[in-house]
Formats: C-alpha cells, sequence, structure tokens
C-alpha cells in the first residue's frame, strides 16, 4: 500500500488555481510560520510556474508585508497590477484608469477586482512606509475606481484620516 502525503489546506485560493501552484502555496503558508526563507522560495517556485495566476502575486506581496519587507511587497503589489491590467486589457496606470472610470467596468470579474484589491495593499503599503501623500493619492482614484467600495478600501481611508489627525 502506497503512502499518501496530505497538505491541510491553509489558505483558500481561487478553485481555479492550478493544483500545481495550489500545493506550492499551501506548503509556503505552511513554512511561513516557522521558515521564512523557505516559505520566500516556495512562494517565488509557485509565482514562476505560472506567473499569470493572479493568486501567487497576492501571496507572495502578503507574505513580504507581514516580514515588514514593505519595498519587497510594493515591488510585487507593482507587479501584480501589471498582471492583471494585462490580463484585463486595460490600463496599468490607476490615474489613467480614474480619468475614464466608465470605459473600464472594474467590477467586471475576478481579474479587476483583484486589481482593485491589489490597489488597496498599494495605499496601505504606502501608509506604513510613511509615504502619506502618495497613499492619498492612491485612495483618492481607488475612490473613483471603486465607488461601491467592493475592495475595502475604506477602512484604508479611515485609517490614513486617523493618522492625518
Amino acid at each position: 500500500m502506497a503512502a499518501v502525503t496530505l497538505i491541510e489546506e491553509r489558505v483558500l485560493f481561487s478553485p481555479d488555481i492550478p493544483e500545481a501552484v495550489n500545493q506550492l502555496l499551501q506548503a509556503a503558508v505552511a513554512a511561513s510560520s516557522v521558515d521564512h526563507s523557505r516559505a520566500e522560495r516556495l512562494f517565488l517556485q509557485a509565482q514562476s510556474l505560472d506567473n499569470a495566476c493572479l493568486q501567487t502575486y497576492f501571496a507572495l506581496y502578503k507574505f513580504y508585508f507581514f516580514q515588514k519587507r514593505l519595498a519587497d511587497a510594493e515591488r510585487i503589489v507593482r507587479a501584480g497590477l501589471a498582471e492583471a491590467a494585462r490580463q484585463g486589457q486595460f490600463p496599468v496606470d490607476y490615474s489613467q484608469l480614474a480619468q475614464q472610470p466608465k470605459q473600464w467596468d472594474l467590477y467586471a470579474n475576478d481579474t479587476t477586482l483583484f486589481y482593485l484589491y491589489t490597489l488597496k495593499a498599494l495605499a496601505f503599503i504606502k501608509l506604513r512606509q510613511g509615504y502619506d501623500s502618495e497613499a492619498q493619492q492612491v485612495l483618492a482614484h481607488l475612490r473613483q475606481l471603486d465607488p461601491k467600495d467592493l475592495s475595502g478600501a475604506s477602512v484604508i481611508m479611515d485609517l490614513a484620516a486617523g493618522m492625518a489627525a
């Protein structure tokens, strides 16, 4: 009888995520609390396996953020924004999107919603880096792009307002 090794799913990613990518991400999440180097290698391996899989950007920027590696988190956020824009066939520059918000339906699908959610992450990272004016610029554009607040950016907006007071 063959032994079967099961990896407990710690995080539920998109149901459309490739199985091999999911397994790497699950292993990375499991390692993230005990072996940061191994976790980072696994996150990067998952991303290199399928760099079109937006969940790999999400997992990696969250990992870097919690490791307080804010420059790395920002780099991956920006790469994730670029990949989402490529997939959604819209401009990556959020200020350009905000100039013509009715031209782009950023509530259309998981890709566009990922873009909004990741833009919120960029604003939060900018706040944590102490770049309050840059965070405010991102949030101002996000208000225009996400008037229904599906990304939950109002939480970051409230945090930014509280820090400014």
